[in-house]
């Protein structure tokens, strides 16, 4: 049996909720559409060049391959319907048995027509160290089916089986998503994009790079800081003449899910008080790479300026971000705990991320006050909520109105395992 069929056999489509996903995160009502676009970002600084005589580095033209999906029009007989080739997870050598490549099945046609007579928010979307452009590929065509042109990068030296040093990574990652965003806001590349309207989302090293495009500025005397050499991180300091600068105008909101560097001290408070967009974190509380107490949540806390949000799942590590494991095919411990967490279920992450993502892009990139309600539920603990059922009544699947602090768009007995804190602009966290 071909390889491909095998492919449609075994593995559904991750942008696919399943029944038991809460009210939001189904696939919206566009058809979704996908092309490959290869950019340049001129005369970038070549950081793994860094010559220790001269204390500089040489400048170069940074190649980025992006992935786009948008809402399209498909034509009669036409189905959405493709299969993204991706570098196997991990930072591992390749290990007998395991794949180098695998397959996604993608709910999206290649290169199709572009919808006409409408302009959709940009979100731009950063992924991890290592990631690959794909590995959020659940969410991102969700999200293009829910009205939005959503563009991922293949961060370069950052890439899935292509990963060369960390200084690159922690130089280029905000410069990348804000050039992407400049340009497709000014060069839409023919596609149905609202140039005034931008989000990023960016997974753990792209948090990292997302919380600073969006205005909080790095520490100077951060120890990440000297883990690029020739102070050619200073010009995303919190303080230097040149960020205050860099955010774009269209830059509305951001999601930071699992944000590397808080546990590093990355920002200072005066750089954590620079972000003022509205902002949503999603971050597990066991997370043992971005750090919780001291990571994830002392970044969310120190925001204050921001109208902000973070969904925290109990008993979660770091991968509340990318897709699951590929199914099919041999792994071995290591690749598959670059996917899984030891607790959750990966599809109920998904599903969970699309809903509360929906629900957050609808509000600040769309103005639908509609969704305020499912980022504010009555009770913080979702557990402590309660949906009464009378003696021997069934729960059903109907969705809560978020009557009795329950938490909005959930199911009966379903909302269970997760917190959100929410404060507005200004605020400080509660201790």
């Amino acid at each position: 049996m071909p390889l491909t069929l095998l492919l449609w056999l075994a593995q559904s489509y991750f942008s696919v909720p399943g029944p038991d996903a809460p009210e939001l995160a189904p696939m919206g009502t566009y058809s979704v559409g996908v092309r490959t676009l290869d950019l340049v970002n001129p005369g970038q600084v070549d950081i793994l060049k860094y010559n220790n005589d001269t204390k500089s580095a040489p400048v170069a033209d940074r190649p980025l391959k992006i992935e786009i999906w948008y809402p399209a029009t498909l034509a009669a007989g036409e189905k959405a319907e493709t299969i993204y080739e991706s570098p196997m997870a991990g930072r591992a050598a390749p290990r007998p048995g395991v794949p180098n490549t695998f397959q996604i099945l993608g709910k999206a046609k290649r290169d199709a027509t572009p919808r006409a007579g409408d302009k959709f928010p940009l979100v731009i979307v950063s992924h991890g160290y290592p990631g690959s452009r794909t590995f959020l590929s659940y969410l991102t065509e969700n999200l293009a089916s829910k009205g939005y042109v959503v563009a991922a990068i293949d961060h370069t030296d950052s890439v899935f089986g292509e990963i060369r040093a960390f200084s690159s990574t922690l130089l280029n990652r905000s410069a990348d998503q804000l050039f992407v965003l400049e340009r497709l806001s000014k060069q839409t590349q023919g596609l149905p994009i609202d140039g005034e309207k931008a989000a990023i989302i960016g997974y753990s090293m792209g948090g990292y790079g997302a919380l600073t495009s969006a205005g909080a500025g790095y520490s100077a005397k951060s120890p990440v800081a000297s883990m690029v050499p020739g102070n050619y991180l200073e010009p995303f300091t919190a303080g230097h003449e040149k960020f205050a600068s860099r955010r774009p105008a269209n830059l509305k909101a951001i999601i930071a899910i699992a944000p590397w560097g808080a546990q590093m001290n990355s920002w200072e408070d005066k750089g954590l008080e620079g972000l003022t967009l509205p902002s949503l974190f999603i971050v597990g509380d066991q997370d043992d790479v971005s750090g919780y107490e001291k990571g994830v949540k002392r970044a969310f806390e120190g925001a204050k300026n921001s109208e902000r949000c973070m969904l925290v799942y109990e008993n979660a590590r770091h991968n509340v971000g990318g897709n699951p494991a590929p199914t099919g095919i041999p792994l071995d411990f290591t690749a598959r705990e670059s996917f899984e967490e030891p607790v959750w279920r990966k599809d109920r992450i998904l599903a969970i991320n699309q809903h509360f993502a929906s629900a957050f892009l609808d509000l600040y990139l769309k103005g639908d006050e509609t969704r305020r309600p499912y980022l504010h539920p009555g009770q913080k603990r979702a557990a402590d909520a309660t949906w009464p059922l009378q003696p021997g009544q069934a729960a059903g699947s109907k969705y809560s109105n978020g009557d009795n602090g329950y938490w909005k768009g959930f199911q009966r007995r379903w909302a269970l395992g997760l917190q959100m804190h929410c404060y507005s602009a200004g605020q400080a966290a509660s201790k």
